[in-house]
């Protein structure tokens, strides 16, 4: 499964300006977990993150159920501003 992938797609829908979502998976120590980074931009950030954190948490919410289905591994979201 590439979480990757499903992940830039659920932020693209959340996001205005799409074209300036970036989303990368950095290596982890851990075979079982995977680290996502995903950076948007400024005026983005509220889009993303949703009023109480609704919106990133139901992303989380999707990475974690696809990964339960799959091969069990702990994702690791993390959403920043640039």
């Amino acid at each position: 499964m590439d979480y990757v992938k499903l992940t830039e797609r659920l932020i693209k829908a959340l996001a205005k300006n799409e074209d300036m979502v970036t989303v990368k998976e950095f290596p982890s120590e851990d075979p079982n977990r995977i680290e996502i980074e995903v950076l948007v931009q400024e005026e983005d950030l509220p889009r993303v993150i949703g009023k109480g954190g609704k919106n990133i948490n139901a992303v989380r919410t999707i990475l974690k159920a696809s990964s339960n289905l799959h091969d069990h591994k702990y994702i690791k979201l993390n959403v920043e501003n640039f």
